[in-house]
């Protein structure tokens, strides 16, 4: 389980870096996508972008 958790971290932390390029794509703007700002900084959640990824990953990994 822990290492799930540890996956999903380094899933959000990689799109959180990529977005800018996911959003000339349209994705980031997903519902479900999730920015907020606290302090000043603004935080961003991508739950549908990262399920819509990993979908599109699971389909071409089955077929390679």
């Amino acid at each position: 389980m822990f290492r799930w958790l540890i996956v999903v971290f380094l899933v959000l932390v990689l799109i959180n870096s990529v977005t800018p390029w996911l959003q000339r794509l349209g994705f980031g703007k997903l519902p479900g996508d999730f920015r907020f700002k606290v302090f000043g900084k603004e935080f961003f959640i991508p739950l549908t972008t990262t399920i819509v990824l990993s979908l599109v990953a699971a389909a071409i990994a089955k077929f390679l």
